[in-house]
């Protein structure tokens, strides 16, 4: 009785660390820097390069969230994974839930990438703006 006592506690005490580090604890914090105080800042948040870069099916987005731009633009994402993620987001200046663009398909509302990454003849990829997030982690984002 008591080797099995013990062959379970051995059991129990091993396991512990994977359990701890399986925890979804991590936690981003977005600043937005943006230039109008109207509308609202659309973000979307991705975990992987296919989904961000848009070779996978759908959007994948593992998180989206809309916050008002009349005042301090703060966008949290809690109880994440570690792992990299990359954050996509556009100022929608006039309310109309879209990212507007010209008839030659160039957006006319302002946008942004993490790490304030800029693409080269379209968006940012995700090798720009994908960063590690263990713990919390903050960025501020200009908006341009």
């Amino acid at each position: 009785m008591i080797r099995l006592a013990s062959a379970a506690v051995a059991l129990l005490l091993t396991a512990a660390p994977a359990l701890a580090q399986s925890a979804d604890d991590s936690r981003i914090v977005l600043t937005f820097e943006t230039g109008a105080r109207t509308g609202m800042v659309m973000i979307a948040l991705y975990d992987s390069a296919g989904a961000f870069d848009g070779s996978g099916a759908g959007d994948g987005a593992v998180a989206r969230t809309a916050i008002s731009a009349s005042g301090r633009v703060v966008a949290a994402f809690d109880n994440l994974p570690a792992g990299d993620y990359a954050v996509k987001a556009f100022h929608d200046v006039n309310g109309d839930g879209e990212m507007n663009t010209n008839p030659f398909g160039m957006p006319t509302e302002p946008y942004a990438f993490s790490n304030n990454a800029v693409g080269n003849m379209g968006p940012a990829r995700w090798d720009r703006a994908h960063f590690a997030v263990s713990g919390e982690t903050a960025q501020t984002i200009n908006i341009r």
